[in-house]
């Protein structure tokens, strides 16, 4: 499942509420308002983390302070479900024009004719090629190969 994710900053002051009197008790309901707000809006509370964050200090230096941080998610809408494709209208079909079409050039030739075939030598006993020997076909050539562009 996807989700998507929220990060706020967490309270750093305790509110002050009807028969709320300790600093804890009042920066706990500080943090009950936030989360419960948030989850009015459909964010689950996920957890807390303190992470470092550099400063500007003066106009020159810069220093380190953590700062903690309240995440949240939420499941994304993002699904198969929410996926509703809208059915697009057909462009008009192009008119076909017999003037402009060029006709396609036939496949050039790749190789020129080849001479035609010397009587096969005799088969050498020793060299293992007896008259059982299977014979292997030549390969087909045009009988008018067209002309080599490098040909001269």
């Amino acid at each position: 499942m996807r989700y998507h994710y929220r990060v706020i900053p967490a309270p750093t002051r305790g509110q002050k509420a009807k028969g709320l009197k300790t600093p804890e008790a009042r920066f706990a309901h500080a943090i009950e308002t936030v989360m419960n707000e948030l989850a009015d809006e459909g964010w689950e509370y996920l957890r807390a983390d303190t992470l470092p964050s550099e400063e500007r200090q003066g106009l020159t230096s810069t220093s380190q302070a953590f700062r903690t941080l309240l995440v949240f998610r939420r499941p994304a809408e993002e699904g198969l479900d929410a996926f509703q494709p809208k059915l697009l209208e057909t462009a008009p079909e192009p008119e076909a024009r017999a003037e402009t079409r060029r006709p396609t050039p036939a496949e050039p030739v790749l190789s020129r004719a080849k001479p035609a075939a010397a009587p096969a030598p005799a088969a050498d006993p020793e060299a293992g090629a007896g008259p059982d020997a299977p014979v292997l076909p030549e390969a087909e050539v045009p009988e008018n190969p067209a002309p080599s562009p490098r040909s001269e």
